[in-house]
C-alpha cells in the first residue's frame, strides 16, 4: 500500500482516520499540533522559573529546580498512563470497535486517576528523604519542600487531564488534543506573574499557578473527550477490574520507561549539587530549556502512537514502517534546527535569567555541545513509542532504563571526576549516543518480526 492510500471501505464499521491517507501528513499534523501544546506548557514552565529567578535569590531558583526534579517523577508516570490509554483505545478504533473503545475510555480514566493518587501519596509521604537524597539543604531545601507540598496534590488532576488528552489522540483529533495542553499553558502564563509578583507570593505563587493550570487542562480535555467525541462511557466496577490488566500491560512498562528519565535527572542533580547552587540553578534552567527547544520531539513520540496503533489494529505493517521512517527523519531535522537556535541564543538565555558567570558558563556549554546529543535522545523516544504500540513495551523499559543507568551513571561520574560539572553533562550525552542507535535498530527488528508472523498466519 502506498503512502497516500485512499479511504477504505467502512461497511463493517468506522475506519480509524490514520489507516488511510498520507502517513507523512498524519505524522506532521499530529506532531505539529502536539508540539504547539507541549511547547506552550514547557515554555510557561520556563517562564515560571524565569519569574522566580527575578526574585534575585539563587536559592529560590535552585529550590524550584529540585522541586522540578521530584515532580518529573509524577508527571512521567502520568505520561506513561496516557501512552497506555492512547495505545489501547486507538487499537479498538483501528479495529472499528467503537463500543469497546468507549468502555476502555471510561475504565482508563478511572485507572489513571487512581494510579496518579497512589503516586502522589507515595511522593508526599517521603519528601524529606527524597530532597535530602538529591542534596537539597538549608533554604534551598525549604523552598523545594514548600513548593511540592502546595503543588503535588494537583497531580491527580493532571493524571486525569493527560488521560483525556490521550483519548483525543487515540481518535486522531490533533487539534483538540492541542487545545487541552494549550489552555493549561495560557492559564499558567497569566497566573504565574499575578501570583508571584501581583500577590507577592513568590515561589508559593508559582506552585499555586501550577494547580490552576492543571484544572483548566482537565476541563478542556473533558469537553473534547466527553462532549465532542463521546469517547467515554461510565464503567462499572467489574469493567474497571477487567480492563485493568489490558491497560497496565501497556501502561506499566510505559510508566517504568518514563520514570527512567526523571531518575537520571535526579541523579544528575545530585552529581551537580557538590558544585554549588550555581550549578544546580544552571541544571534547572537547562532542564526547562530542553522540552521547549525539543518539544517537537516530545510531541512526536506521543503523536506516532495512535498512528501506529490504528494501523496495527488494521494489520497494515507497511504503514507502520512508514510511520517509523518519517518520525525518525522529522525528529532529527527538528533537533538540528533547535540546536542551531540554542547556540545562537546562548548569551540571551543567560542574560534574561540574570545568572552568575558560573551558571552562564554551564548554560553556554549545553547550548553549543550537549544539545547535539538530543539527536540520539530523540531517536530513542521514537523507538520507545513504537515499542509501546507494537506489543513490545518491555523493550522500551529496558532501553530507557539502560540509558538512564548504564548510559548515565558511569559516564557522568567519570566526567565529573575529570572535568567537573561540564564533564558530568558530557558523560550523560555520550551514553545517549549508544542507546539511541541501538533503540532504532531494535524498533525495526520488532516491525520485521510482526510482518513475518502475519505472513505465516496468511500462508497457514
Amino acid at each position: 500500500m502506498n503512502d497516500s492510500s485512499s479511504r477504505p471501505d467502512t461497511a463493517s464499521g468506522t475506519a480509524g482516520k490514520f489507516t488511510y491517507g498520507s502517513i507523512k501528513r498524519h505524522v506532521l499534523v499530529m506532531a505539529a499540533s502536539g508540539a504547539v501544546g507541549l511547547i506552550s506548557i514547557f515554555a510557561v514552565d520556563l517562564l515560571s522559573l524565569l519569574y522566580v529567578s527575578w526574585l534575585g535569590n539563587v536559592n529560590f531558583t535552585a529550590g524550584v529546580g529540585y522541586a522540578t526534579a521530584v515532580m518529573f517523577f509524577s508527571t512521567s508516570a502520568n505520561v506513561g498512563m496516557m501512552i497506555g490509554v492512547t495505545a489501547l483505545v486507538s487499537r479498538s478504533l483501528g479495529a472499528r470497535d467503537r463500543d469497546r473503545a468507549r468502555r476502555q475510555g471510561g475504565t482508563s480514566l478511572a485507572i489513571a486517576a487512581f494510579a496518579a493518587l497512589i503516586v502522589t501519596i507515595g511522593i508526599m509521604s517521603a519528601l524529606d528523604p527524597i530532597l535530602k537524597l538529591l542534596g537539597a539543604e538549608g533554604e534551598t531545601g525549604r523552598v523545594a519542600y514548600r513548593f511540592l507540598m502546595i503543588a503535588m496534590p494537583s497531580n491527580v488532576i493532571l493524571g486525569i487531564g493527560m488521560a483525556l488528552s490521550g483519548l483525543l489522540r487515540s481518535a486522531g483529533d490533533a487539534r483538540r488534543s492541542m487545545y487541552v495542553t494549550l489552555a493549561g499553558a495560557i492559564a499558567s502564563a497569566f497566573l504565574d506573574p499575578l501570583f508571584i509578583f501581583g500577590f507577592g507570593l513568590g515561589t508559593d505563587g508559582a506552585a499555586m499557578a501550577t494547580i490552576c493550570s492543571r484544572i483548566v487542562f482537565c476541563i478542556v480535555g473533558y469537553h473534547g473527550a466527553f462532549r465532542v467525541h463521546d469517547l467515554v462511557r461510565i464503567p462499572s466496577f467489574i469493567e474497571i477490574v477487567e480492563d485493568t490488566p489490558s491497560l497496565f500491560g501497556i501502561a506499566l512498562p510505559a510508566v517504568l520507561t518514563n520514570l527512567a528519565g526523571p531518575a537520571a535527572g535526579a541523579f544528575m542533580t545530585a552529581v551537580l549539587a557538590p558544585y554549588g547552587d550555581e550549578a544546580v540553578a544552571a541544571n534547572a534552567i537547562v532542564t526547562r530549556l530542553i522540552p521547549v527547544a525539543f518539544g517537537s520531539v516530545f510531541a512526536l513520540s506521543g503523536a506516532i502512537g495512535p498512528i501506529i496503533g490504528q494501523n496495527l489494529g488494521a494489520r497494515n505493517i507497511a504503514r507502520v514502517r512508514m510511520t517509523l521512517n518519517d518520525a525518525l527523519f522529522l525528529s532529527t531535522l527538528s533537533i538540528v534546527a533547535a540546536w542551531a537556535l540554542l547556540a545562537l541564543a546562548h548569551n540571551e538565555i543567560s542574560f534574561i535569567f540574570h545568572v552568575s558567570a558560573d551558571t552562564a558558563d554551564l548554560i553556554t556549554y549545553f547550548c553549543f555541545f550537549i544539545a547535539g546529543s538530543w539527536i540520539f535522545h530523540g531517536a530513542l523516544f521514537v523507538a520507545n513509542a513504537s515499542f509501546n504500540n507494537l506489543g513490545a513495551p518491555t523493550l522500551a523499559t529496558l532501553f530507557n532504563w539502560g540509558k538512564s543507568t548504564i548510559g548515565t551513571v558511569p559516564f557522568a561520574l567519570l566526567g565529573a571526576q575529570w572535568y567537573g560539572a561540564k564533564g558530568a553533562l558530557a558523560g550523560q550525552a555520550v551514553g545517549a549516543v549508544f542507546f539511541g542507535i541501538a533503540g532504532v535498530w531494535a524498533a525495526y527488528k520488532v516491525v520485521d518480526r510482526i510482518a513475518k508472523r502475519w505472513d505465516k498466519e496468511t500462508l497457514s
